[in-house]
């Protein structure tokens, strides 16, 4: 570099050291007198020599002043603390040393380990893939659960939600996809989770195979809301990362729903106005961001599974409508099956894949198609046939559907343990439901 050059160099650096004071703190928010900031950007608040710096990041402006939201609690921040700005958004480190690790929502190990040094950063902000770079679903991706991939097959790249009240088997749904998945690497984001269920789900859902092809990124229901914002964002974050070297991804994230609640949060905190059931539009603005970031690339793909609390199974509340207008397909668990004790708990008749039909073979969509006819015939006479007032002859359909009604049960239900390839569902189906007799 010549002398020229080295001059103009500092000339253009600013002599200054700006930063910023703590003006009030309101709940979860921190306004600060300066420094200069853009929204997004990463900002340390300095307590004093003792204790560590708070880490905060901008999310709006009053006036002169910064709003900012903190990662950890904030116990100790008091009028005057002095807030340095970085000048950028929070990166995490992303690299194949992240695997079979379990990360918090600012990609730092929980293990109290240290990640090697030689991952590069990546900023957990990323635009979606250009539409038009994104190669249409052409292949299958096999989840281990017979139901799900002959009756609702996922295509590799796509987005689903699995809707479904508390307790009904979502975590154990998620922890036999991971184990069974033909994906070549898991990316698990656990937001919002009671603290207890992490532990729980690494042992018995994922187990010690899941977890050697997996990266988990936890942020539990006691961390504040920006943190948990980032548990999902890092996660998404570390699946394009992975999608980039050419590998197809498994980014399962539990669950969506609390994602949004922590954008509520934010939203109300800095001054937005309540909508729909409390929630902000800020929140409406995060869902296809995040979501349409998942999916096929030049390189790889990102297969994405979004698990959507239902409050009282109420499959329309504001969350599950508008995840349903932006996923590419819904699998819904139904309580009542899980009371019957059908387990996986999918309700064929309420879910669907929207890409089945350009994947899968014209015999396989016909059997699955006659599946769900006799599914729908049986359920529709269900209560008749249950009182035993359904005279048999009465119809050829309801008999067709009493005489296979069996097969169906066994084909829905699998034990938790039980890996069954894509090819075995698939010859299974053809082979019970696959004739039009």
């Amino acid at each position: 570099m010549g002398i020229d050059a080295l001059i103009s160099r500092v000339t253009d650096i600013d002599p200054y050291y700006r930063l910023g004071r703590v003006s009030r703190v309101v709940g979860l928010m921190i306004e600060s007198k300066g420094p200069k900031a853009s929204i997004g950007d990463l900002c340390k608040i300095l307590i004093g020599r003792d204790h560590p710096p708070v880490y905060a990041e901008v999310v709006g402006f009053n006036d002169e002043h910064v709003l900012l939201m903190p990662y950890t609690n904030i116990h100790r921040i008091a009028p005057g603390c002095l807030v340095e700005s970085t000048g950028r958004p929070l990166a995490i480190k992303v690299g194949d040393a992240l695997k079979g690790r379990v990360l918090n929502g600012l990609g730092m190990p929980m293990d109290g380990g240290e990640l090697p040094a030689d991952l590069c950063e990546y900023s957990t902000h990323q635009p979606p893939p250009n539409p038009l770079d994104r190669p249409r679903i052409h292949s299958p991706l096999t989840v281990g659960i017979r139901s799900i991939d002959a009756l609702l097959t996922v295509g590799k790249g796509q987005r689903m939600g699995i809707f479904a009240g508390s307790g009904v088997g979502k975590s154990t749904t998620l922890g036999m996809i991971a184990r069974n998945t033909s994906a070549d690497l898991n990316v698990i984001a656990l937001i919002g989770e009671r603290g207890r269920e992490v532990l729980e789900f690494i042992e018995n859902d994922l187990g010690e195979e899941g977890l050697r092809r997996s990266v988990l990124v936890v942020a539990t229901s006691d961390q504040p809301a920006l943190m948990r914002i980032k548990g999902a964002l890092t996660a998404t974050a570390i699946a394009e990362y992975f999608r980039a070297q050419g590998q197809d991804v498994l980014l399962m994230m539990d669950s969506l729903t609390r994602v949004a609640m922590a954008q509520r949060e934010i939203g109300l905190a800095i001054g937005e106005p309540p909508t729909t059931k409390g929630y902000t539009p800020s929140v409406f603005a995060l869902l296809p961001q995040l979501l349409e970031r998942a999916g096929t690339s030049r390189d790889g793909s990102v297969t994405a599974f979004y698990t959507v609390l239902v409050d009282g199974d109420d499959l329309d509340e504001p969350i599950s409508d508008a995840a349903r207008g932006i996923l590419d397909g819904h699998i819904v668990l139904d309580r009542r099956l899980a009371e019957k004790g059908q387990y996986p708990a999918v309700n064929i008749l309420k879910s669907i894949s929207r890409v089945m039909t350009s994947i899968v073979s014209k015999e396989e969509r016909e059997a699955a198609n006659r599946f769900r006819n006799l599914l729908a015939q049986y359920e529709e006479a269900s209560d008749l046939i249950q009182i035993g007032a359904y005279k048999a002859g009465s119809s050829a359909e309801i008999d067709e559907a009493i005489r296979f009604y069996p097969s169906i049960i066994r084909f829905l239900k699998q034990d938790v343990t039980e890996n069954v390839t894509r090819d075995a569902a698939v010859q299974q189906l053809l082979s019970e439901f696959g004739r039009g007799e």
